[in-house]
């Protein structure tokens, strides 16, 4: 069975690894190059766009069809398009909550895994052809380490085949160990270590141990180290790293170094709304509460407006955000406007910040001392999602209220 070896581990551990690597399976490089259709294709990509982004890898394949790159570009777009329709991506940049659960719209449409594999697979094949011919042909390694990569990515989001992915990400890396041990200068294939640092750095010392990580011990601190380096001075992996560094640094609590690397990204893709739910995210854990306040007042205004990209943002996103903020800030009668005005209509929002949106609804009418409508709203995010960590934390406050943990 996928991932069976993971059910044998205790929750504790198997908590640590799913937590760890999240952060390689949220954002994950691609290589580009001077191709038009790539180019084209990672514009949309990167806004969010991913209807737009297989078109163009497609023809990307068409213009190319023995280059291993393009089915790489393909098999992520396939990927992401089903993580937004999903609410994955939103669940990690908006809630911070990953997890990821599944129900029928979580699961790709079959004709989508066969694309995927059919993809990976090519690029596979392709890639190995070339290395046959010369091992030292540092862009046939390259793109083997994002085959694997991105068979991880899908093993871990789609199958919940969490030890294969660890394995795929090992591969992955020692393709791109090998690239800058043949060119130092490849900074880009940089990334992926500086990553699996991280990664592996987190893990528990019992699960360094296991043979699927190939000996790697990783380094928290030198991961980041890596990513900033790829950040600076990178050339086809730069935004991935400075995006991979934001949700990193938000794990690590650091908002201020998060916050211009946000400002920065929103700039260069400014139809990528989810960033600037993630720049609110940051400016309230800053503890600002005027400019994350502004953040998502922005998000309104250019969905009113119109303006591409935020007309697909459900207002009850934008409430939720704004709720969430305002419970944290203990501004209570203002965030239960937004949370009940949300809660009114969950079924458009995905999964996880549906079942976030009843607890915390909860949450805030015990903090108001309104017990009974507390608990009604418990009752309905356990109904919500019965399987999620929502729901089971909604379990606890029915017999016990929701109460502020004291500072220090």
């Amino acid at each position: 069975m996928p991932g069976g070896r993971l059910a044998g581990l205790n929750k504790f551990m198997r908590a640590a690894i799913i937590s760890a690597i999240i952060l390689l399976f949220t954002f994950f490089p691609l290589a580009a190059s001077a191709n038009p259709f790539e180019a084209a294709g990672f514009e949309h990509f990167y806004n969010l766009e991913y209807d737009q982004a297989t078109a163009d890898f497609r023809e990307e394949i068409a213009s190319q069809p023995d280059n291993p790159n393009g089915y790489n570009h393909l098999a992520q777009a396939i990927l992401y398009r089903e993580m937004l329709r999903s609410g994955a991506l939103e669940s990690q940049l908006v809630t911070g909550n990953n997890p990821f659960l599944r129900r029928q719209k979580m699961n790709p449409r079959p004709e989508d895994r066969s694309r995927f594999d059919d993809s990976i697979a090519k690029a596979i094949g392709l890639g190995e052809k070339r290395l046959a011919k010369n091992s030292q042909d540092t862009g046939a390694l390259y793109s083997l380490g994002v085959s694997y990569a991105l068979r991880a990515n899908y093993s871990f989001l789609v199958r919940k085949a969490w030890l294969e992915a660890l394995r795929d990400s090992t591969t992955a890396r020692k393709y791109h160990n090998q690239v800058t041990e043949i060119d130092p200068s490849f900074i880009d294939a940089r990334l992926l270590q500086g990553l699996h640092d991280y990664i592996v750095g987190s893990l528990p010392w019992t699960m360094k141990m296991l043979g699927f990580l190939g000996g790697f011990h990783g380094d928290r601190e030198e991961g980041i180290r890596t990513l900033q380096l790829v950040a600076e001075k990178g050339h086809l992996d730069r935004v991935d790293a400075q995006i991979l560094l934001a949700v990193i640094y938000r794990r690590e609590r650091r908002p201020l170094d998060a916050i211009p690397l946000l400002s920065k990204l929103v700039d260069e893709y400014p139809r990528a709304y989810l960033l600037r739910f993630e720049q609110a995210q940051m400016y309230g854990d800053a503890g600002n509460k005027a400019q994350a306040l502004d953040a998502l007042r922005k998000i309104e205004e250019l969905k009113r407006a119109g303006v591409p990209g935020y007309t697909r943002v459900p207002e009850e996103k934008i409430r939720y955000a704004r709720g969430n903020l305002l419970f944290w800030y203990n501004d209570l009668d203002h965030a239960l406007d937004d949370l009940k005005a949300v809660t009114a209509r969950a079924d458009a929002l995905d999964l996880s910040t549906g079942v976030l949106a009843w607890m915390r609804l909860g949450q805030t009418y015990d903090l108001k001392g309104e017990r009974s409508n507390a608990v009604a709203a418990y009752r309905q995010a356990i109904h919500y999602a019965p399987q999620s960590e929502a729901a089971k934390e909604s379990r606890g406050y029915i017999s016990s209220p929701y109460r502020r943990r004291k500072a220090g």
